[in-house]
């Protein structure tokens, strides 16, 4: 029951960024859907591993495999949803919470946070660099085989 909730309230954060980033009407929904989906394996596997760099790698791998399908169904860019569905996983409060320690002086904690929202941040990078390459290699694969 709590994935459920953490996949609505999601999904409703996503599409509200999604309507701020003008993502067209029609694809309101898949951009929703890739932020919820996104976000709750991100919950799942921070529960299983404890570990958020490697759960926010996986749960945006998702969201760029997320992106991909939807944008071929959709037939729109894969930033479309892509943008919307890694909101919910940028490492936002981690940051605050780094400025906050640094305001109150406190260095060892503000560079633990900022170390963290580094590598989350980078694992957000390189889950979706990662799909995005396998999707252009298989793409000009699959060029180059019809071309034949």
């Amino acid at each position: 029951m709590i994935y459920f909730n953490h996949f609505i309230f999601s999904l409703i954060s996503t599409v509200g960024f999604s309507v701020l980033f003008n993502v067209p009407k029609k694809s309101i929904f898949y951009a929703g859907l890739t932020g919820g989906i996104g976000w709750t394996i991100y919950m799942y596997i921070k529960e299983l591993t404890l570990s958020s760099a490697f759960s926010i790698f996986v749960a945006s791998t998702i969201v760029g495999i997320l992106g991909e399908i939807f944008a071929r169904i959709d037939k729109k860019p894969v930033t479309t949803f892509v943008i919307p569905g890694i909101v919910p996983l940028v490492p936002g409060y981690i940051i605050y919470l780094s400025m906050v320690e640094l305001i109150n002086q406190e260095f060892y904690e503000a560079a633990r946070l900022g170390t963290e929202a580094v590598f989350n941040s980078g694992a957000i990078s390189v889950g979706i660099i990662l799909v995005t390459s396998v999707a252009k290699i298989k793409k000009s694969q699959n060029h180059k085989k019809s071309r034949l």
